[in-house]
């Protein structure tokens, strides 16, 4: 069974920016390290810090092995340290999706 992780962030309004280069970043380390990238959302109108992300994998395992890789992945490791020095992501919420079958 595929799940989807829904990854829903608060921002610093004032470091919006900062969180789009954080995002792009992600946009190569991601499917490197094994999740199928749907996308990054930013705010465009209304609600000016939420932001969102939605990431598949083939499993719960398959999930859990990407996590791994990314702990030990360069540029992964230096795009996490980035966000925590700047402090632009205030929370993250994660949410795991099955998408119901017709």
């Amino acid at each position: 069974m595929t799940i989807t992780v829904f990854i829903r962030y608060q921002l610093d309004p004032f470091k919006r920016a900062m969180f789009e280069e954080y995002a792009r970043n992600w946009l190569s380390i991601i499917p490197r390290c094994g999740g199928d990238l749907i996308g990054y959302w930013m705010p465009h109108e209304g609600t000016n810090n939420i932001a969102s992300a939605l990431v598949s994998f083939e499993s719960l395992a398959a999930y859990e092995a990407y996590r791994a890789r990314l702990r030990t992945d360069k540029e992964s490791v230096a795009n996490f340290n980035f966000a925590e020095e700047n402090r632009f992501i205030l929370a993250e919420e994660r949410t795991f999706l099955r998408k119901i079958a017709l």
